[in-house]
């Protein structure tokens, strides 16, 4: 029997898992959006577990059904073996009574002869009859105990015949309601700003993990995208990164223009060789740890009406522009999650 789970429980509940992930955090704004998608996906993760439920036990009717063919079956067929062994000795039995039947008449007694002789005749003729009704009466139960096993047979794989329907039919049954379910949930999810897409697939207890790495070698499953393409952060600094960004697009109407996030040992060699005495040593950047972004559209320069709400608002959302910046180098753009302690 094909395994579901494989195909597409396991399929479908996948994708809800990662639509719904448990690390995410309720959005700032949109909560009711996210709640409903969460609590759409609990309810078709129920109910695609109680089909399954449902199903696994027509499986296992299943199974005791065929187990009890089974044994009906090999019952039948020692049940024909043993009908065959005495079929050879009862027609022999028979074949003698027909080619001798004077013999074993109980009258030869009163007929001519030695009346000892016909009673010892008489004698054996009756147990040879006796011997013959026995195989009779044995030979006509082994018949009728075949023709019931070879009912129950029949009715056995009559019943395991439709099982195996009704399974397969809750098993195609499960895979349309998956797909019409994951349908439903990625229908919801579209209908959700990018920032709360984004949210919802950003696992806020990787960024404990992610810290355990070195600078700038910290593996990609541990770094959250940005609304801003190619941009991306460790986990926790990513989703306060969402909610400044929601705030920042609410009052200016667009997303924050970055021009860095999280950069690699790889990335930060390269900037180091293109800027030397401006960037930091590979491997000392606090871009490298997945905290800092340098931002662009009116915030890198200082005192702008982009840079003093950003100023302003930052902390409410976890990010602040690091003393440093405002000399040691100059940095109006560069900015920070976490607190100063951290760096």
């Amino acid at each position: 029997m094909p395994n579901p789970r494989s195909a597409a429980l396991a399929a479908a509940v996948l994708v809800m898992a990662t639509l719904v992930p448990q690390g995410a955090g309720r959005a700032a704004d949109g909560g009711d959006d996210v709640k409903s998608l969460r609590e759409a996906a609990a309810k078709a993760r129920d109910e695609l577990e109680s089909a399954t439920k449902d199903m696994e036990g027509r499986k296992k009717d299943l199974a005791a059904s065929q187990t009890k063919l089974k044994a009906t079956l090999q019952d039948l067929a020692d049940a024909e073996a043993q009908l065959n062994e005495i079929r050879q000795p009862l027609a022999r039995l028979a074949n003698s009574s027909y080619q001798q039947p004077g013999a074993a008449g109980s009258m030869a007694v009163f007929g001519g002869g030695n009346p000892e002789e016909a009673l010892r005749a008489t004698a054996d003729v009756s147990m040879l009859a006796r011997s013959q009704q026995a195989l009779v009466d044995r030979a006509d139960a082994l018949q009728k105990r075949k023709q019931q096993l070879a009912s129950t047979a029949q009715d056995l794989q009559s019943r395991s015949a439709i099982a195996q329907t009704r399974v397969q039919q809750d098993i195609d049954g499960l895979k349309q309601r998956s797909a019409q379910l994951t349908d439903q949930l990625n229908a919801m999810l579209k209908k959700l700003p990018a920032s709360k897409r984004l949210e919802l697939g950003c696992d806020k207890s990787l960024a404990a993990d992610a810290k355990k790495f070195p600078n700038g070698l910290i593996p990609q499953k541990y770094l959250c995208p940005l609304p801003q393409k190619g941009r991306e952060l460790r986990a926790d600094a990513a989703l306060a990164f969402y909610k400044l960004n929601a705030a920042y697009k609410a009052h200016f109407g667009r997303d924050m223009c970055l021009t860095d996030s999280y950069r690699s040992l790889a990335e930060q060699q390269s900037v180091y060789v293109r800027r030397p005495g401006f960037a930091a040593v590979p491997g000392t950047s606090n871009h490298g740890k997945g905290q800092a972004i340098d931002v662009c559209g009116g915030v890198q320069n200082q005192g702008s009406v982009q840079f003093n709400w950003l100023k302003a608002n930052s902390t409410k959302y976890g990010w602040f522009h690091p003393a440093w910046a405002y000399s040691n180098p100059f940095e109006p753009w560069h900015w920070e999650y976490g607190t100063e302690s951290q760096y």
